[in-house]
């Protein structure tokens, strides 16, 4: 394998890398409808399934087992913060080189929540189908 090879399979997994962290920061930010969680209501929750497990059917058991894990990882995920602004900058440098690589659409970026002004930034046309 040539050094060029080799330089272009290191430049398309460090652009992957960099896409993937900023699809997954919009995902983590994205506001959520109704009221916001705290850790003090989640730590709540996780205490009433406890109780409840102990006399649950097995089905009910099976979606509170679930519930549980779903909470202690949003638990685990809560004190963590994402600088949104910065993977931002990333992306932008590496998106259009990207998107032509991998013959993604303005469209599909826009499906899974980047804004247009970032696509614009990044050099995305709207043209593309």
């Amino acid at each position: 394998m040539s050094d060029s090879h080799k330089a272009a399979l290191a430049k398309g997994r460090e652009e992957g890398r960099i896409v993937r962290a900023y699809l997954e920061a919009l995902e983590t930010t994205k506001p959520r409808r109704g009221r916001k969680r705290t850790v003090d209501s989640i730590r709540k929750k996780l205490t009433a399934i406890e109780k409840e497990l102990a006399s649950a059917s097995p089905l009910n058991r099976l979606h509170l087992v679930q519930e549980q894990r779903d909470l202690e990882t949003e638990l685990a995920h809560s004190g963590q913060s994402v600088d949104v602004g910065t993977l931002e900058k990333e992306f932008i440098r590496v998106a259009k080189d990207y998107s032509t690589r991998k013959g993604l659409s303005y469209s599909a970026w826009r499906a899974v929540g980047v804004s247009a002004q970032v696509l614009e930034k990044a050099g995305i046309p709207r043209t593309r189908g």
